[in-house]
């Protein structure tokens, strides 16, 4: 048998792979110093390290790059997602209007069909529904995030009447029922700047999206900063900023904000593909983007009225949002274990 002795001896002459990985990490330079490494580096080293977090983010970027290409892409592609193909080409569709060729008219002239009684092109109406859902939802979220997270911070900060009065609003805002309220409130803001008479311009309609969704979803972000300052503000490092001298807006922004940066961006990852589908569902219930302008939404409100005879139609777009949506809350999923490795999925 072998003794603990002998035993201890011959793993250190041998040591195991997870030893010698740690060791190469550990160690830099032909001397074997110890390398430090900030916690933003470990965090990217556990990241990448996460596959599913890799491969979701390549899907992301890939998403955003190709909403920012596509007038690119139209060009090359040769079509646009405004020209009425089935009206010039009168073969493409049958006496019905819908697509005469098989799986939606899908060919090489249109790759993945064309829409049923206009015959505009489905690949093109796809990537300017996605560029118009992403560039949509981006300033959304970025303006939820930084009202969230101001209000939070202020009212876990200073507490007593000020957290008592951000909390009330909070919570009546939070009451109020989301798409309900999204429903009513779009052609109040619409309204307000366009007679009823007139046509409402696409930017205006983009504004009112923007503002209505903006003033019902910073709530949750707001609840999470306030809990997360309400533990960090009885910490000694911010007593110890209080002692020196500090101003509350100083403690806010270089004590408490910098040790808050791994839940806000966590819950910004969820943040956006919820506010993309918000997006689509507003134009699906007709009170957010209208023709021409493209939309998933509005992708989604066309096939459910053809589905039965053109099911191709509904396929792209929605496995595209799917494959969308899921491969943004599988990043936020790998952030947050890259940042915080014990709370393993």
């Amino acid at each position: 048998m072998t003794s603990p002795t002998q035993a201890a001896t011959a793993q250190a002459d041998n040591p195991g792979p997870d030893a010698e990985s740690l060791s190469k990490e550990q160690t830099a330079g032909s001397g074997g110093q110890l390398a430090g490494r900030s916690p933003g580096q470990l965090m990217w080293l556990r990241f990448k390290r996460d596959r599913v977090g890799v491969i979701s983010a390549f899907v992301v970027i890939f998403f955003f790059l190709i909403a920012a290409l596509a007038p690119v892409i139209s060009w090359l592609y040769g079509k646009d997602p405004y020209t009425l193909y089935g009206q010039e080409t009168y073969e493409l569709l049958d006496e019905f209007g819908f697509p005469a060729g098989p799986n939606g008219g899908m060919s090489s002239e249109h790759w993945f069909g064309i829409e049923p009684d206009l015959g505009r092109d489905v690949f093109m109406q796809l990537l300017y529904g996605m560029r118009t859902s992403l560039y949509t939802a981006l300033p959304v979220t970025i303006l939820m995030v930084v009202t969230g997270v101001l209000i939070g911070l202020v009212g876990g900060y200073f507490g007593g009447k000020v957290d008592y009065w951000i909390g009330r609003v909070t919570d009546f805002m939070m009451a109020l029922p989301s798409q309900l309220t999204l429903i009513a409130a779009m052609p109040v803001v619409v309204a307000v700047f366009v007679r009823p008479t007139d046509e409402t311009p696409v930017y205006v309609r983009a504004s009112a999206i923007i503002v209505v969704l903006w003033v019902l979803g910073w709530m949750g972000m707001a609840r999470l900063v306030r809990s997360q300052a309400l533990t960090l503000r009885e910490r000694e490092f911010v007593e110890a900023a209080k002692v020196s001298g500090a101003s509350p807006w100083r403690i806010i922004r270089k004590e408490l904000l910098p040790n808050l940066v791994t839940p806000i961006l966590v819950q910004a990852t969820y943040m956006l593909p919820s506010t993309i589908l918000s997006v689509a569902f507003l134009s699906y219930v007709g009170v957010g983007y209208v023709e021409p302008t493209p939309d998933w939404g509005r992708m989604f409100r066309t096939a459910a009225d053809v589905y039965q005879n053109d099911p191709t139609y509904m396929f792209f777009p929605g496995v595209t949002m799917v494959i969308f949506v899921v491969a943004f809350n599988l990043l936020g999923d790998s952030v947050r274990d890259a940042f915080d490795p014990k709370s393993g999925r």
